[in-house]
């Protein structure tokens, strides 16, 4: 897919530009402020974004008032639908598992944005060609995304009405509030975002799963090891990372050893949820472990249910990826291993949250500016963080 959007996305995004420039040469396209009515987010590929961009959404409503959409990619759909923030209707999909269907969806998802009468775009994409496509072929007057000003490369077009300039050292929730921002600003002023965002703006969603939900779930796991109840003092692990970055991991044999020490404490179960395709490292541990209170909960759960078994449980122990934003929408502790990302951008929006990070000078090597693709084969700095260190981060709150 970064080829498809550089090599193509590049010389459309050129001919796009020239067409509208040709068009505000002639007077034919001119710059309004308009009052946005009917705002449709782009977030297509991270999970975890969508969470991270609920403050945004929340803000556009309170200073519009306007319909909300939202546009993501239809395996991540269920992250959108979690927020409870845009209406079901109002959820517009692009299937991504093959090139016919992805050439098919797209343009029905144009199709369905003119058909809404879409008068305003949010592209939350950092530097995304396509999405940027997307926005032009929305038909909306006003477009707000994050534009590349006098920095190298990152091409993406110049059709944006409100182009906001990324700020490496915001946290990206604060990043997706200018492009809201930016809408109510005066777009003469260059570059966008002329304001300060403050931490404290961030609004963080919650979830509070019903009293049925836990004991479901409980059941669920007793099926598994009987012993387990509701109150019992459960760790859960997350060995995984996306597909997208799998260079995130922490070695799996810093897991193994970490959920050693986990199991030498009395009555703490550890849960290891995920995909049904993450089963193999899960098992894994299992087997290192032998202890039946260490529990492989892989493909038992959808999105909602990982979201309820984080609000029964004490600790999340993870890799910087999607799950690590779910819990944040609990009161769990979470524990989070960075290394080729920083928490400064990326860390989960919680209030009892510790990130652990061994601060390489290579780190970040994934970013907004290499389209978060790295050279890196060897993250080092994740093989830094010492498996005292995180059981000693685990260990103070059992």
């Amino acid at each position: 897919m970064r080829w498809v959007d550089c090599c193509i996305g590049v010389p459309v995004c050129f001919l796009l530009s020239m067409f509208v420039s040709v068009e505000r040469l002639f007077g034919l396209r001119k710059a309004k402020r308009c009052r946005p009515r009917k705002i449709l987010f782009i977030e297509l590929s991270e999970m975890g974004s969508t969470i991270l961009a609920y403050s945004a959404m929340k803000k556009a409503r309170e200073l519009f008032n306007a319909q909300l959409y939202f546009m993501i990619f239809r395996e991540n759909e269920k992250s959108i639908r979690l927020l409870d923030i845009i209406p079901k209707e109002n959820v517009i999909t692009i299937r991504s598992k093959s090139i016919f269907m992805f050439f098919i969806d797209t343009l029905s998802a144009i199709f369905r944005m003119r058909s809404k009468g879409i008068d305003t775009v949010v592209d939350l994409e950092l530097f995304s060609r396509f999405t940027s496509i997307l926005s032009f072929f929305s038909g909306a007057r006003s477009i707000s995304g994050f534009y590349r000003y006098d920095m190298e490369g990152l091409y993406r077009g110049n059709f944006q009405t409100h182009r906001v300039e990324y700020n490496p050292h915001y946290h990206i929730s604060q990043n997706f509030m200018a492009l809201v921002y930016a809408l109510d600003s005066d777009i003469n002023d260059i570059p966008l975002l002329k304001k300060e965002i403050k931490k404290d703006e961030i609004a963080r969603a919650k979830i509070m799963p019903k009293k049925e939900d836990k004991l479901r779930l409980i059941r669920k796991l007793q099926k598994i090891n009987p012993n387990i109840k509701l109150g019992s003092r459960i760790v859960l692990l997350n060995p995984n990372a996306s597909q997208l970055l799998p260079i995130r991991k922490w070695p799996l044999q810093n897991f193994m050893q970490l959920a050693k020490k986990i199991m030498e404490m009395k009555d703490v179960f550890i849960v290891m949820p995920g995909t049904k395709e993450e089963w193999e490292d899960a098992r894994a541990i299992c087997d290192y472990v032998k202890d039946k209170r260490c529990i492989d909960f892989t493909g038992k759960t959808n999105l909602k249910e990982l979201v309820d078994l984080c609000s029964i449980s004490m600790i999340l122990v993870t890799n910087d990826s999607g799950p690590a934003h779910f819990a944040s929408l609990t009161d769990i502790r979470i524990v989070v291993l960075f290394g080729p990302e920083t928490p400064k951008i990326y860390s989960p929006l919680s209030d009892n949250c510790e990130c652990i990070y061994s601060g390489y000078a290579c780190s970040p090597c994934v970013s907004a500016f290499n389209h978060r693709k790295t050279p890196c084969k060897d993250s080092k700095c994740l093989k830094a963080i010492k498996v005292e260190d995180v059981f000693r981060a685990v260990k103070k709150d059992l």
